[in-house]
């Protein structure tokens, strides 16, 4: 007998894919007849059925899809020994930075491996209770605590739950002694907060009106359900659900309403959302005037009536708000408004815009703790109430202070702290001394030491200076041969600071370099820099990440056929419009849950709100700018495309999986007499990303890393 492994039989059926480079037989997608007109230009979609994701033509396409991508990942020689080192990477213990209530102390923990945190509470020294444990909510893992929230006097929780990674979710309360919910539940909840009122018998919370009776019984599923009439109520604990009180409802069918109150619970802060942009309108009502019924009346402040800047509340003192606005500040900045004379010619500036943006403010133990971007990285200051700088707070080293905990009355605040080669570590911050403490942190099973992070900054086709992280074991040789990572994102001002991922050391501990620009579109430098990426400019952003690869290119990191990218979201997006801009400077792609028809993205769920960031075809200007760069428009045949990965989930209501459909179609399509695979990976029973299972988390992840690692050696 000889000792060998013998390989499955998907090794055996697809080994001529891998060695003999035959180009792969796809599943059978028919290309319709459908073309619109956009001011006088003639444009084909012969994918719209692929949209209609509960159709039985594409549930059976879905089925195809799948029983060709799945053995053709699993005999990938590199994803068997991915998928354990991943496993051994991700059983480390997580924790939530705690909240504190009536002398209790509440926290979300995750032992390593299992699919959903659980939510704990602990009395002074006393051993920490188990108070919510959704991993016993359902078997597969898919049901997910997205929020929670305790009342000030610590007697009850608010939590959400999600099903199997939607945004929709419902809203229950749990009586923290004894354990159990109460009768109340509320539904049709999307982008919420929670928001308890200061004598802890109710919410604020936000939701959307009930499905009209007779699409409830055409189709009982709302995940993928057009949303209009976002609304702010306040539900008593108690009391039926259709009994709760309307406090606002936004002027228009598209814009947002959200809720939340002072730390004295003395003001409710309505705020008003278009859409993605920052700016808001802010309404503040005074919950203790005895002269109007709560929430009524009208309001003792209204601010941001053109929505062209952030107003966001960081705490108050009495009658006086400190507020975060851009207003007359590009990069954000501090203000103070006595409510007795709210108008703009009697604000106080506290703290000054500057060079570095301020992402965030916190109102702790008497002082503003105002995080600020330098170069995507995180920097701490505190200040004092009338705007004096107390001193700068140290932190680890190069990294990002992702969360801040704490309330006015606190001698402490609370901060997350996480580097490409740190994963999340609790600090405490006396705000008195500014020293900040180590209180927790978890063990890996790596070196921190053996990792080196480099930032360089790269001059963009337009000559923008855009700094990039460069990750990778010590004694890397700059000879291009690298395998390498190229991640990114440039959108909706969010920034991409240094931040560890299991999956991304798994890729440096095989000898691969991790690189991470900061491109145009996010938040690391401001206003400004998030604007040179949207709508008309959002080309910059393309342009930033193909200029991104070849500065790896030029300076010896990597070569064209070592080189791969990946993105998720709007950096699927982001993915497949500079592969097929650039298909010949990359080796391998994953675009992940991507926004691929840009003509029609605001036509699903949530998409109307991301025409702040996108502009839309509804306009002959946002057509002109978009058609050249929409994924799914610009597939050519003949072009000799490479491996690509395309990723979604069925149940992907914030980015609907007919985008990835059609994406995948159109490149299988293009690309039926090219060797290179044009796969898709559809997740069942998951969504966009959040509250996804661990198991499922490192399934992907596996399958993604052996794909980029397979194509890029």
């Amino acid at each position: 007998m000889s000792f060998f492994t013998r390989p499955t039989l998907a090794a055996l059926l697809l080994a001529p894919a891998f060695a003999m480079a035959t180009p792969l037989t796809y599943p059978d997608t028919p290309r319709g007849p459908v073309v619109d007109d956009y001011f006088g230009t003639a444009v084909a979609d012969p994918y719209r059925w692929l949209e209609n994701v509960d159709a039985p033509a594409t549930l059976a396409w879905v089925k195809g899809q799948q029983a060709l991508a799945t053995p053709f990942l699993e005999a990938l020689p590199e994803r068997a020994a991915l998928k354990q080192r991943l496993t051994q990477l991700w059983n480390y213990e997580r924790r939530s930075l705690p909240r504190f209530a009536a002398g209790q102390r509440f926290f979300s923990k995750n032992d390593g491996l299992q699919n959903q945190s659980v939510l704990y509470v602990q009395t002074g020294k006393a051993i920490p209770k188990v108070l919510l444990d959704p991993n016993l909510l359902s078997a597969d893992g898919t049901t997910a605590l997205t929020n929670w929230e305790p009342s000030s006097d610590g007697k009850r929780i608010a939590y959400t739950l999600a099903e199997a990674g939607s945004d929709w979710e419902s809203i229950r309360f749990r009586d923290v002694a004894s354990g159990k919910d109460a009768s109340d539940v509320l539904n049709r909840v999307k982008f919420t907060g929670l928001a308890w009122t200061e004598d802890g018998k109710g919410i604020l919370y936000s939701r959307y009106p009930d499905a009209p009776a007779a699409a409830s019984a055409e189709k009982a599923d709302e995940t993928f359900e057009k949303l209009e009439n976002h609304r702010l109520y306040y539900h008593r604990l108690g009391t039926a659900q259709s009994e709760d009180l309307l406090i606002h409802t936004p002027e228009q069918p598209s814009w947002f309403a959200g809720g939340g109150l002072t730390d004295d619970g003395r003001y409710a802060l309505v705020q008003i959302n278009q859409g993605s942009a920052d700016g808001n309108r802010l309404y503040v009502h005074n919950l203790q005037d005895p002269l109007k019924p709560v929430f009524g009346g009208k309001p003792v402040a209204f601010l941001g009536e053109d929505f062209k800047s952030l107003f966001q509340v960081v705490g108050n003192v009495g009658p006086v708000l400190y507020v975060l606005t851009t207003d007359g500040a590009p990069n954000k900045r501090v203000i103070a408004i006595d409510l007795a004379q709210p108008d703009a010619a009697h604000w106080k500036e506290i703290v000054p815009e500057g060079r570095d943006v301020i992402e965030s403010v916190s109102h702790v133990g008497g002082q503003l703790l105002v995080k600020r971007l330098h170069d995507a990285s995180s920097q701490l200051a505190r200040y004092s109430l009338t705007g004096k700088l107390l001193g700068n707070v140290k932190l680890p080293g190069l990294g990002d202070v992702n969360l801040i905990a704490g309330k006015p009355g606190d001698s402490s605040a609370w901060f997350q702290f996480t580097s490409f080669n740190q994963p999340g570590s609790h600090y405490r911050l006396p705000m008195k001394s500014g020293v900040a403490v180590r209180a927790w942190g978890p063990t890996l099973p790596f070196k921190p030491e053996a990792y080196v992070t480099e930032q360089v900054f790269y001059a963009s086709k337009d000559g923008t200076q855009v700094p990039m992280f460069i990750s990778y074991k010590k004694g890397l040789k700059k000879d291009g041969s690298n395998p390498t990572l190229l991640y990114g994102y440039g959108g909706f001002n969010i920034s991409l600071p240094p931040a560890f991922s299991p999956q991304n050391l798994a890729w440096m501990e095989r000898g691969g370099i991790y690189a991470q620009p900061n491109l145009r579109g996010g938040a690391e430098y401001g206003e400004d820099w998030h604007r040179a990426g949207t709508k008309a400019q959002k080309q910059n952003v393309f342009d930033d990440f193909a200029y991104a690869a070849q500065t790896l290119i030029a300076k010896g990191y990597t070569s064209a056929r070592h080189l791969g990218i990946y993105g998720r979201s709007n950096g699927g997006l982001l993915v497949g419009a500079t592969l097929n801009q650039h298909p010949e400077l990359f080796a391998a792609a994953v675009p992940g849950v991507g926004v691929m028809d840009m003509l029609r993205f605001h036509q699903f769920t949530i998409g109307a709100a991301w025409r702040d960031d996108y502009g839309s075809s509804e306009t002959a200007e946002g057509f002109a700018y978009i058609y050249p760069y929409s994924p799914v428009h610009n597939v050519k045949p003949g072009v000799a495309y490479p491996p690509t990965l395309t990723i979604t989930a069925d149940h992907d209501d914030r980015v609907v999986p007919g985008h990835s459909f059609k994406y995948a179609a159109a490149m299988q399509w293009a690309n039926r007499d090219n060797p290179n695979p044009q796969l898709i990976r559809i997740e069942e029973r998951g969504g966009h990303g959040a509250g996804k299972p661990v198991s499922k988390k490192i399934d992907e992840v596996a399958d993604v890393l052996a794909f980029l690692a397979h194509y890029t050696k």
